[in-house]
């Protein structure tokens, strides 16, 4: 697995009871999944010479993340090792852009969007979505087409002056509109070699400052018409795009019914941790089985709700004796971390609730993530 992070910690935790060997390629030993595994190379992932000699002995390379250069990737298909999701697949959560014009081909519904090239072309593109009130079109959204995650590489403009910063680093951007949504959904899906998918419940995601703090599996109050819509729209992605293993769909349920697509991940994601307690295989199974081409396992759903709550570093360093107050008051309370320092904002763990009750279920995670980080103290 190129990357070391709390994905491939998590990944390799799910291949342990297969006797799956992983080996990781991590930037340092310091990383999440350096620390836990048993054959870890640190070297650098942009480095051709560096992936060609880690792929050495590979039955198959798989991915935490999916900044690896796409040339690289087409490099190590050509000497022979699979690589899954594979180059062709990847590029489309790589580069926003090639993203946006491949589902928008293949009649995928998307915000509205262009690539743009200064703040004058960001201007027209919002004079384009301009109403009958006579507004200018502003707010949108630019991002780079590569490299953003968390709300990093995105921005949110007023005018033409606030879109100055994203072009100051001589990259691509794309703009899109901002879009009505009544709030975030993603349909996780898992498809094999041999096209064989399976398709998780839809869930809601909650986010703040960018960043996702909450899921909720099921998604509260979705119609079965509009989950099987998105569930459907992820399976026909993947198929589309021929991925390999864990594919997340961000979503944007509209105020009039619609689902667009907002991102893709090509990897195990976020919006899925709430599998390793809430589902009967979890996302880190599947992806396994699906990237070594073995059947893939249940995805539905142990109790009728399960809760995902982040923890995010704060002020308060010794989460350990956090432990303490979190594991005696819900002795049910599902708690990963991730070895990481603690840092404000970064993401450090996180927690799984689940019950027959919605608003306890969001009540215990809530705390138990609150008390982790030092926001909740009784």
């Amino acid at each position: 697995m190129v990357g070391g992070g709390q994905l491939a910690r998590m990944t390799h935790e799910a291949g342990i009871p297969l006797g799956i060997r992983f080996k990781i390629l991590s930037d340092t030993p310091q990383d999440s999944a350096a620390q836990v595994a048993g054959e870890v190379v640190i070297g650098d992932y942009r480095d051709l010479d560096t992936l060609r000699e880690f792929a050495r002995g590979c039955d198959v390379i798989t991915f935490d993340h999916e900044h690896v250069p796409t040339e690289h990737l087409r490099a190590l298909e050509a000497d022979g090792v699979p690589v899954r999701p594979g180059p062709d697949a990847l590029v489309h959560a790589q580069d926003k852009g090639v993203m946006r014009a491949r589902l928008s081909e293949i009649g995928v519904p998307c915000p509205r969007h262009r690539i743009v090239t200064d703040p004058a072309d960001v201007a027209a593109f919002a004079a384009e979505g301009a109403g009958a009130d006579g507004g200018d079109g502003f707010p949108v959204i630019l991002k780079t087409v590569r490299g953003g995650y968390d709300g990093k590489g995105v921005w949110f403009v007023r005018s033409e002056a606030e879109a100055r910063d994203p072009f100051l680093a001589g990259v691509p951007v794309l703009a899109e509109e901002k879009v009505d949504f009544v709030r975030e959904l993603a349909a996780n899906i898992v498809r094999s070699p041999h096209g064989q998918a399976v398709a998780y419940p839809v869930v809601e995601s909650r986010q703040v400052d960018g960043v996702c703090d909450t899921v909720i599996a099921p998604a509260p109050e979705l119609s079965d018409e509009l989950s099987g819509r998105a569930q459907e729209l992820a399976l026909r992605i993947a198929r589309e795009l021929d991925v390999t293993g864990h594919l997340a769909v961000e979503l944007f349920e509209t105020r009039d019914g619609r689902i667009l697509v907002n991102e893709l991940a090509m990897r195990p994601h976020n919006s899925g941790h709430w599998t390793q307690d809430g589902a009967v295989t979890s996302q880190f199974a599947n992806h396994v089985r699906a990237v070594l081409d073995l059947p893939l396992g249940d995805p539905r759903p142990r109790a009728p709700w399960t809760v995902m709550v982040n923890v995010l570093g704060g002020d308060y360093p010794d989460m350990y004796q956090g432990y303490l107050h979190c594991m005696a008051r819900d002795p049910q309370l599902k708690i990963h971390m991730y070895g990481k320092d603690v840092k404000p904002g970064r993401k450090v763990g996180h927690v799984n609730t689940y019950g027959d009750d919605l608003d306890e279920v969001l009540e215990r995670a809530r705390h138990a993530a609150g008390y982790l980080r030092g926001t909740i103290v009784e």
